[in-house]
């Protein structure tokens, strides 16, 4: 009998991968158990499946977008009341770099269907949750997953902004996300930081964000991502200001990562709580990321920082906050606490299986 593909498997030969648009992002998943031990490794033969370094990513899957250049490795859990263990990895487009330094909650969405696919978690007649733990930042999620007649589908009238057409709903449910790669909310310990003169919010619920007024940087906040990343003068005050934030957010010296992410916010102009131009770091996000939107949603919440002043936030316990992004808008319910603070939040996304097959980097 002829070797199966996983038992020829080296570090440059064909591995087993489901590739899936996960949110408003798009990338392989791979089980870790098909993916080289070594790190090593591993990342060479990453970075070879995506054609990086180049900006085209022409020699590789990769679509030369940040976007469109992750990964999700993930395995069966042993932890008590965990599904799978997820790790996500982001391949830098034009540099030699994988990097574990942040989460992914768009890609987070397709990870429920990848689990099921792999029979990792037996499916339901009609939904099936699978309980996620993130091993980027230690949180847990919860996926539900469409399942009817036990198989996972992918048709849906669920629509999300940044997406054509419609697929099936992926409610995520987050749990205990302030802090998650900070070790605080506010790491600084102050809802306003100042630097180069430009008051901010140094806030981490899920993705370790730097929120900003756009006024304070002598734009509306409305322009296209294009004009944005057109615009050299801004990007060099946001990157003097995101390795000023950077050890101060206990992410040490930020220069060749990934985090933190840099947010402007304005006031909302579709009816929206605010609207936001996010850069991740240093090319403008064609929407925005789905923990960045809980981090800026929850510092809408906060009183006294620079974004609550422009915020539309409803009254009550539970506020569904709508996050307005270049391409549309992504709503976050959050549920505060009896002092005030967020205790969970919670987002709906899609997710579509695209090719499931042996990717080769040799």
């Amino acid at each position: 009998m002829a070797p199966t593909p996983a038992e020829e498997t080296t570090v440059f030969e064909g591995i087993r991968c489901l590739w899936m648009r996960g949110g408003t992002s798009k990338g392989g998943y791979f089980l870790a158990e098909d993916l080289p031990d070594d790190r090593d490794d591993r990342d060479a033969f990453l970075l070879r499946a995506m054609g990086s370094p180049d900006p085209r990513q022409i020699d590789g899957m990769g679509g030369a977008d940040p976007l469109t250049s992750k990964v999700a490795v993930v395995k069966r859990s042993e932890r008590p009341g965990i599904d799978v263990d997820y790790l996500f990895l982001q391949v830098v487009v034009d540099r030699a770099i994988v990097t574990d330094a942040q989460n992914c909650g768009n890609i987070l969405a397709g990870v429920g269907p990848f689990a099921i696919e792999r029979g990792l978690v037996p499916a339901r007649d009609g939904e099936t949750n699978v309980t996620i733990y993130m091993e980027n930042t230690g949180q847990v999620a919860e996926a539900s997953v469409a399942t009817p007649g036990g198989r996972v589908t992918y048709r849906g009238g669920a629509v999300i902004d940044g997406v054509p057409g419609s697929a099936a709903a992926v409610p995520v449910l987050f749990r205990d996300t302030a802090g998650s790669s900070c070790g605080a909310l506010l790491p600084t310990g102050n809802t306003v930081d100042e630097f180069d003169g430009v008051p901010v919010t140094c806030i981490d619920n899920g993705m370790p964000v730097v929120v900003i007024r756009a006024a304070d940087l002598g734009v509306t906040g409305t322009e296209t991502r294009e004009q944005l990343d057109a615009d050299t003068s801004l990007k060099a005050k946001l990157e003097s200001i995101r390795l000023q934030a950077g050890p101060r957010m206990n992410l040490g010296d930020v220069r060749d990562k990934t985090v933190p992410k840099m947010t402007l916010v304005s006031p909302a102009q579709g009816g929206g709580t605010i609207s936001t131009r996010t850069f991740i770091p240093h090319r403008c996000h064609a929407s925005i990321g789905v923990l960045g939107a809980v981090s800026v949603a929850t510092a809408c919440a906060l009183p006294e920082s620079p974004a609550a002043a422009l915020a539309v936030v409803p009254d009550g316990r539970r506020k569904s906050l709508s996050i307005e992004h270049p391409t549309g808008e992504m709503t976050v319910v959050l549920d505060l606490d009896d002092r005030g603070g967020v205790a969970r939040a919670a987002i709906l996304r899609t997710a579509r299986k695209l090719f499931d097959g042996v990717i080769f980097a040799d």
